[in-house]
Formats: C-alpha cells, structure tokens, sequence
C-alpha cells in the first residue's frame, strides 16, 4: 500500500515547492529591481516598463534603513565613478578638525583685515593686484586654520565697473585675493565674509546628513476625492511609498503612498516646506546677518590704488598681452560702465528690438530650468513687440510657457526641470526631466537651447547633481552629434541676499560648489557659457537671487551673441 500511495502524495507536494520557489524567484527579483532602477547597463527603459508607480515599503527598524535615498542606489561605469570621485575631490573644502562650538572663536570680521600688497605700485591694466586677508576671532585672536568663505570684487563707483577677484586660502588664516586691473582711475577692492568657517561645517554637515530638509507634496485626486503625501528624494523609512523613477534617465522619486488612492492618480507637486531645529544650541550664533554673514571685511590701510592711463581703450584684447604670464588670473569678464565686457567672447549690444528680432527671425529657442532663466524668456517677451505669449493656462512663475511671433517665425519656449524643484504647484504631466525633453528636440540651425540649473539642488549631496548633469550631458552629446549645427548655451549660478534661515537651505556657499561641479562636467562638451556668477557678483547692484533688469540685459547681449555670433572667432 505504501508504494501505490507515495507517487500519488509526492506529485502534489513537488509541484507545490517547485511553484513556491518560482514566485520566490520573481519577488527576489523585483526586489532587487526595485533597489537598482535603471542603474545596470540594461536601459533604463527596459527595466521600468512593467515597474511605473510601484508601491514598496522601505524598512523602518533596522536603523540603517530609516532613510531612503534613490541616489545612492546607483551603477556607475569605471567612468563614470572616477568622475565622480574625481568631482567630489575638487569640492572638498579646508575645514578644521577640531570640534569649535565656542562662538567667540569663530571669524570675527569686524576685527579681521585686509592689506593692499605693494600698494605704492603704479599699475596700469593688466597688471595683477594682490591683496592680504588676515582673520581673527571675536576675541581679536588671529585664526589659525582655513576654511572661511569670501567674496571678492575690485570697482570703481563712478564709472559703475566692477570685475571679481580669485580667493587662495593658506589654511592657516590668512588668505590672497587675485584680481587683474581692466581699467585706469580709482579702482577701490571690496571683500566680504559670506560664511565663517565654523558656519561652513554646519552647512557641510546638513547638506550630506540633512537631505529631505526641505520637503515636497503631491496631491493625488480620484473624482472629487483627493489627498495628499509627503514627497521627496529621501524619505524616511516605516511607510508604503509610490516609485515615481524616471524611466530613461533613472533619476529617483519617491512619495509615500496616500492611504486609500493607488499611486497612479498623482495630480500635483508642490514645495511643501522647510524642517525646522536643524541647528544646536550654539550653531545658529554663526549665522547672524550684520554680524557673520556677508559682512565687509575693512582695510588696514589704503583700501584703493590708482591706475595710470594706458592711452588706450578699454577692451578685453588690451590684456592679451600677459596672458602667457602664469602668475597673472582672469575674470571671464568685467563691467565698463554698467556693460559687461567678455575676456573671452566678442559681444553685440542689443539695446533695440530691431536688433534683437533680426537674430531670432526664423528660430526655435527652448529655455530649460529655474526661475532665473525664465527670467530670460519674460525679459525677452517684454522687450519685442510682435512677440506675444500664449496663453497655455499654466500656473504663474510655473510655465510652461510659450511666445510666438508669426510676422518673423520666431518661437520662445520655458518649461522647468523636473524635480526636486520648489515652485507652488506643477501638474505631474508637467513634470519633465532636461535629458528627456532634449532628446525629444532634433535641433538644427535654427534650434537654440538654453539651460539653467542648480538653484534647487542646494539642499541634497553633490551626489544628486552630479547625477542629473550627467544625464542631461548624455543628452547634449546627442543632440551634438545628431544637429551639430545647434547652439546650447549654459548660465551659470548667480550669488543672491542671505539671511540666517536661507543660508541653511540655499547659500552661496552651495551654489559656489554646484557651480564648480557644473563647469567642470560641461568643460570639454561644444557649449556657450554665460557666466551670471561673476556677472553678479561683480556687480555693484545688491546680491539677489533673481537678478534686476540690468543685469538680465547684459546677460541677455552674451546669450544673443552667442546665438548670432558663432562665427566670430573668440577674442
């Protein structure tokens, strides 16, 4: 009887372990999916396709796991990571070692001065002018380590000209500041203490500890019913989260799952807010306006020298002359009577709409990013008459926005980039990633790209951005090599006011950093810059995140020069 019964009881029992092991199989795999989207050399796409808006729950009681953050769960190629690594070094920062909570040891800039070196030198353009930081601590005890974060320009009030200075730190307290002289007359220094040093730890440590310190909403919406979740790059672990990873280029989303509608009727997005009580006890006393944050550092002597008359105009060319010297550094640029003039390109003036139109006529121009470049397509808007917006229904200082003007087929375009981003709302169809939106564009002669991006990546590692800049190079290269013909051009970062609570979340400190990595990644990529850094800065204007109008002007000029201008040689 045994050996007529056991087929029979084996069979059902074989086949209900093999078909265990099978989904066993299925759910390890989708599991490890899930923890490495689009970061294996399979494409991006063909491992999300059955995978849009999944629902998984990131592990709450191991405390490694309290944090979820889809940047750190990438592949990179050899490439790619020694890049990376690569970048990281380059960012990495003087700090001290030791643990300085006594605010009366931090930079005191009020007892910290600065020295003209040879400042009886007659100096006619071009020559380098050097200048002595040297800090102290509130109790007038010289620093003794690095760290601090200055700014530096060289002007002349009168003839409203201005040019930025390069900042060596000794690491020891003392610091050289660089300029080159542009010009003849007075020409007056100026240095500020953005950040103390002890201020730039704290910045430090909330960028790579702090991630999701300024968090996002999404509204989800099914008929009439609607809720809304928390969202982020990063969230912290326990709860069931919606995957909203982009499907081409990987880059992460999450949210957490609302509580009764499925992650597919997302609606919205929206900035949600800041966290609070991200500082001790002692931390907030090195971020105090008037006191350590961009505070002038004063003279300890003349705080000026005199330029002698060249007996020639002055241009960018008037300084080629010691440029084989290697002790000698360069602006990209400097202002001559509130003009911006370019060390490195021929520049129009386009101070009329007729000027403006003829290089336009017949073009297609996309703005992609932040708010301060859509700065470029309301000034552009605003300045040509025949050019007028369509009404797209789209939420004011949101987009996406459109011009046209039929009379000279000219076509404006701005759409942000896709999240993290801290605008009011945007509908999730709105939602548009640089990469994916370059790669939909052919491009040609008549197409012009400009991209602005930075300002809302101030909050997370340099990690993340790194991240996205790759994805939209990838992209750049392949419009390049599809439509050589296309010009793109990239503005850079700008400085802007601080205050104690937003250089916590977007200080000049950060952008000067993102900065750096951007300039570094595009390098050797067949781009235009326009450098709103040092346009900016030198500046006699107030620092503010979206520049004034005279400003945008001359960034305007190097944008439509480029754009028109691509023949002529750089000066």
């Amino acid at each position: 009887m045994r050996k007529t019964m056991w087929p029979h009881m084996f069979r059902p029992q074989f086949w209900y372990m093999t078909l265990a092991l099978v989904v066993l199989f299925f759910l390890i795999r989708n599991i490890y999916k899930i923890e490495h989207l689009g970061y294996s050399t399979v494409s991006a796409a063909n491992q999300l396709h059955s995978l849009d808006h999944q629902t998984f729950t990131v592990d709450g009681g191991d405390p490694a796991k309290l944090m979820y953050c889809g940047y750190q769960h990438q592949f990179l190629t050899a490439q790619e990571e020694a890049e990376e690594k690569a970048l990281l070094n380059t960012l990495k920062w003087p700090l001290f070692s030791q643990d300085v909570s006594d605010f009366f040891r931090s930079t005191d800039p009020s007892k910290s001065v600065f020295v003209i070196m040879r400042s009886e030198t007659k100096f006619i353009i071009g020559s380098q002018l050097e200048i002595l930081v040297r800090m102290s601590d509130f109790e007038g005890r010289p620093k003794k380590y690095g760290g601090d974060y200055l700014q530096a320009r060289i002007y002349s009030p009168l003839t409203e000209t201005g040019a930025v200075g390069k900042v060596v730190d000794h690491q020891n307290g003392i610091y050289t500041v660089i300029f080159t002289i542009l010009w003849e007359g007075i020409v007056k220094v100026s240095v500020l203490l953005v950040h103390p040093s002890e201020g730039i730890k704290v910045l430090k440590r909330l960028r790579d500890e702090k991630p999701d310190r300024v968090f996002f909403r999404s509204k989800f919406r099914s008929g009439t019913f609607t809720e809304s979740t928390e969202c982020n790059l990063c969230l912290p672990g326990g709860h069931p989260v919606c995957n909203y990873t982009d499907r081409n280029t990987g880059e992460p989303w999450f949210c957490y799952k609302p509580k009764k509608l499925p992650c597919d009727t997302r609606v919205s997005h929206s900035k949600g807010g800041y966290q609070k009580g991200l500082l001790t006890e002692e931390e907030p006393l090195f971020f105090q306006s008037g006191i350590n944050i961009k505070v002038p550092i004063l003279s300890s002597g003349p705080d000026y020298v005199m330029v002698e008359p060249s007996g020639s105009k002055v241009r960018a060319k008037n300084t080629e002359t010691t440029a084989s010297d290697k002790a000698t550094w360069f602006p990209s640029g400097f202002y001559f009577n509130d003009t911006w003039v370019s060390m490195r390109y021929s520049i129009q003036r386009f101070n009329n709409p007729e000027d403006v139109t003829a290089c336009l006529q017949g073009k297609v121009v996309h703005f992609f990013g932040d708010s301060t470049i859509r700065q470029w397509f309301n000034y552009l808007t605003a300045f040509l008459p025949d050019l007028g917006e369509f009404d797209l229904g789209s939420p004011i200082n949101v987009g996406p926005y459109m011009s046209v003007d039929t009379k000279n087929n000219i076509m404006l375009k701005f759409r942000c980039h896709g999240p993290p981003i801290r605008f009011s709302s945007v509908s999730s169809s709105e939602l548009r990633y640089i990469a994916n939106e370059l790669d939909g564009i052919e491009g040609g002669l008549n197409t012009v790209v400009a991209i602005s991006i930075w300002s809302h990546f101030s909050t997370f590692p340099v990690e993340v951005y790194i991240r996205r800049l790759r994805n939209i190079r990838k992209s750049v290269l392949r419009m390049l090599n599809r439509s050589p013909d296309t010009v793109i051009v990239i503005k850079t970062a700008n400085v802007q006011e601080l205050g104690p609570e937003i250089s916590l979340f977007n200080s000049d400190w950060f952008s000067f950093q993102l900065d750096m990595v951007m300039r570094k990644m595009f390098e050797d990529v067949n781009v235009f810059w326009v450098d709103a850094w040092e346009m900016t800065l030198a500046h006699h204007l107030p620092h503010n995140l979206h520049p004034q109008p005279v400003i945008i002007k001359n960034q305007i000029d190097v944008f439509l020069s480029h754009v028109c201008l691509r023949n002529v040689q750089d000066v």
